[in-house]
């Protein structure tokens, strides 16, 4: 997890590291951080965190649109851990859709000019951590989710991340 917050660090992500979320078929760690108005609000209101895939099923139909909360969340990055540049691409492949994603690997690894110049046509970023535990920027993450724009699963992402930092305040600050 240290590695993880350093990676963060070097990226300039505030927020709180939520480790082990899978989705898509992948394993990461999300950087995420609670809207306390908006929390504040649905707390007040009784708008818990809301992981039920039926509920956002709701949001297609037209007449509940104007029962759906504001998202308590916002999700400023993803951390994927690879051991090898080869295998960044794929770690952060559809992730890409939801928020600026960068691989971390292992910094006593050279690394293919190529596989480094494909990350960063695709917009993904990577960070190498080293035994002393900082972290080094070397490609700086592209926020490509607008591109994507906004979907039911990454509105349900952000739910599943609101739970996960309700139900476990000890999660790491990384500011």
């Amino acid at each position: 997890m240290q590695q993880l917050q350093h990676a963060a660090r070097a990226l300039g992500w505030e927020g709180r590291l939520v480790p082990d979320v899978e989705v898509l078929g992948t394993r990461f760690t999300a950087v995420a951080r609670i809207r306390q108005d908006v929390h504040q609000w649905r707390r007040h209101h009784g708008w818990g965190p809301e992981l039920n895939p039926a509920w956002f099923k709701a949001w297609s139909e037209p007449e509940r649109h104007d029962q759906l909360p504001v998202a308590a969340v916002d999700l400023i990055g993803i951390l994927v851990p690879v051991s090898k540049p080869s295998r960044a691409l794929r770690a952060c492949g559809m992730l890409l859709t939801l928020a600026p994603c960068a691989v971390v690997l292992p910094g006593q690894q050279r690394y293919d000019a190529l596989s480094m110049l494909e990350l960063d046509y695709y917009g993904a970023g990577a960070v190498t951590t080293g035994p002393g535990g900082s972290g080094e920027l070397v490609i700086t993450p592209e926020n490509r989710a607008a591109e994507f724009g906004s979907s039911m699963f990454g509105r349900w992402l952000l739910e599943v991340l609101y739970s996960r930092l309700l139900d476990h305040p000890q999660l790491t600050e990384n500011a």
